[in-house]
């Protein structure tokens, strides 16, 4: 092979990464909406089933700086991962949580060989059932390996820039089910 066609190759690979990494971080959040937009969950058991299809065995969920270390703490393995999130969803919240978007904006992603990192910033109104309503950002910093072919998350790390109280039921229309994906 020639070296400007193992050239061309080399970047094409890079490329095909970085898309694979971005659908995997998107799917993510798409999968951690409120409510959740992917057609057939039917209940969060199965939703936190599908979020953890996405991590490696050993991967680490962790929430740092001055708020997040108090509120989401660090999750080692898809056991404590998994238990982080029963913690979010599992729990019949008072008030329940009826609206929470992801908005993924400032991505970087820097790939090499399998293995990858991604910045992004995000932000997310929350709507409450009790019409309490705030809007959150945070930076992420998570990492990514390829393995069998496939790209997971090795590490979610999410630092808080800012949360805002948002007027009470400042969404006047929203839906209390997702059909996005529902087949037609």
């Amino acid at each position: 092979m020639s070296d400007d066609l193992a050239t061309l190759v080399r970047r094409l690979e890079v490329l095909e990464a970085e898309a694979e990494i971005r659908r995997l971080q998107a799917r993510y959040m798409f999968l951690c909406d409120t409510p959740c937009p992917e057609w057939g969950i039917t209940d969060d058991h199965h939703r936190i089933e599908l979020i953890l299809e996405l991590y490696a065995a050993d991967a680490v969920w962790e929430g740092v700086g001055d708020y997040y270390d108090n509120q989401f703490g660090r999750a080692e393995g898809k056991d404590q991962i998994r238990a982080h999130f029963e913690r979010f969803w599992g729990e019949k919240r008072d008030p329940a949580l009826l609206l929470n978007a992801h908005y993924l904006t400032s991505e970087q992603i820097h790939v090499n060989g399998d293995e990858a990192d991604g910045q992004w910033i995000h932000m997310q109104p929350w709507l409450y059932s009790d019409g309490t309503a705030l809007l959150r950002s945070s930076r992420l910093n998570n990492a990514f390996h390829r393995a069998g072919g496939r790209w997971l998350i090795t590490r979610t790390r999410t630092e808080n820039v800012f949360v805002a109280p948002l007027p009470n039921a400042f969404a006047s229309d929203y839906a209390s089910s997702s059909l996005l994906m529902k087949p037609s």
